[in-house]
Formats: structure tokens, C-alpha cells, sequence
């Protein structure tokens, strides 16, 4: 379970995103839960993942008001779109931060309405635990979409949209990252896999103990610190 202000791990996952190439215009949403029942931290509307700094969240409710933050670039607006993870929060109390994109390669499996196939060791962390959603209903705008979306997840913590992108729900900041970069990873090794005979899934027993090793806290952690730190690196080597 996280605990503690989210705000400091949600800048850098934002980093790590841009750095991955999850960037896609206004598309995409980072949040978790805030210091009090109800209430999400979320980045304003228009500012991209490599723009954000720890000073750019805001605070705000389940109607989408604004509590606290002071935005960006004159921007203290939330993205409408971030009203469908609030139907994954109202469903989840072991959900504390959610990351949803529009990255590349996901976006390609989206299209072609095809689900992510555990095939590879790196994608173990994913076994048994990322639902498919078959059917795009709509810009997430509304409670209906946020209704159906809460539901294809259930009880998993990844779920890849068709038409749509990728969304990736931890029990902390760390978790969902670590979820979201390997589902675009794997995504792309799909792709790639399918030019010389396509991804093929691999032994269940054995994705399983690798899913149950890889996702240990300890290991999330580690992982998501080392990008973390480079993340910062090039941000620091930029100015």
C-alpha cells in the first residue's frame, strides 16, 4: 500500500514516461490518491510528462474541483479525461496510483484489437493480471466509460484498451510504473516478434513464479528508483 505524499515518485514516473516515449499530446493521465478520502492528485491540463515538476500537481475531488496545487504555466485545470480513474479508485481500495497512455506500441496492439501475449521473461510481471477491453467506449469524458473501464480491469492491475492505449493501476506510484513500462516494452517485442513467427506464450507455471519474484515491492522499487535516477540525470545534464 502506498503511503506518504505521492507527488515527489508521480514527477518522476512522469519523467520516466516521457523518456519511454509514452508522450501523446493531451492523451494520458497520471494520478493517486490523496491525504484525504476522495481526493486525487492529477497533473493540469495540457502540460506534458516531461514538464512536470513536484510544484505542478493538483489536488482534487471526485467532481474534479480543484483543492490544492498550484498547476503550471498558468494552468490550474485538470484534464476532463481523468474522471474514469475515479470509477477505478471508488472500485479498488488497493489502488493508489493509476498511469494511463496513448504509447506507441500499446497504441498499435489497441488498434488492432489484439491483447498482450505473456511471451517473454520481462513480461511475466504481467501473467494473469492484465484484462482486455475489446471494445472502445468512447472519450473517457463520462461515468458511463469510467464505469465499463473499472469493470474490464476487475481485480487485475493492467488492462489494455482496444482502440485506445494502455492503463496500468499499482498499489503505489512505483508499481504503476513499473506495470506501464513494461506493458509498452512487451508491446513492442510483440510487434517486433510477429516478422519472425509471432509472440508465443510461455510455459503458465513458469510465468507465474517469475510474476511472483518480479513483483515483490523490493523488486519494483529497486526498478523504478535506477530510472528514476536517470530520469533526473538527463534532466540535469540538460540545463
Amino acid at each position: 500500500m502506498s503511503t506518504g505524499d505521492p507527488r515527489r515518485p508521480l514527477t518522476r514516473l512522469a519523467w520516466i514516461l516521457a523518456d519511454e516515449g509514452h508522450e501523446s499530446g493531451l492523451a494520458g493521465q497520471l494520478t493517486a490518491r490523496g491525504p484525504r478520502s476522495g481526493t486525487f492528485w492529477t497533473l493540469p491540463l495540457g502540460l506534458a510528462f516531461d514538464e512536470a515538476e513536484e510544484s505542478s500537481w493538483l489536488l482534487i475531488d471526485d467532481s474534479l474541483a480543484v483543492l490544492d496545487g498550484e498547476g503550471s504555466h498558468g494552468i490550474r485545470e485538470p484534464n476532463p479525461a481523468t474522471r474514469f480513474h475515479l470509477w477505478i479508485y471508488r472500485a479498488r481500495a488497493d489502488v493508489h496510483a493509476i498511469g494511463h497512455t496513448h504509447a506507441p506500441a500499446a497504441s498499435a496492439l489497441a488498434a488492432a484489437a489484439q491483447p498482450l501475449i505473456v511471451a517473454h521473461m520481462d513480461a511475466t510481471p504481467l501473467f494473469d493480471d492484465i484484462a482486455f477491453l475489446p471494445a472502445w467506449p468512447g472519450l473517457p469524458t463520462a461515468d458511463r466509460e469510467g464505469e465499463l473501464i473499472a469493470g474490464a480491469l476487475g481485480a487485475k492491475h493492467a488492462l489494455l484498451l482496444a482502440h485506445h492505449g494502455l492503463l496500468a493501476a499499482g498499489r503505489s506510484v512505483q508499481e504503476a510504473g513499473f506495470l506501464a513500462v513494461f506493458m509498452e516494452r512487451m508491446a513492442r517485442q510483440q510487434i517486433d516478434a510477429a516478422a519472425v513467427g509471432g509472440a508465443k506464450p510461455i510455459d503458465a507455471g513458469e510465468a507465474r513464479r517469475a510474476r511472483d519474484f518480479l513483483r515483490i515491492d523490493r523488486i519494483m522499487n529497486l526498478t523504478f528508483d535506477a530510472w528514476a535516477r536517470r530520469a533526473e540525470r538527463k534532466r540535469r545534464n540538460q540545463r
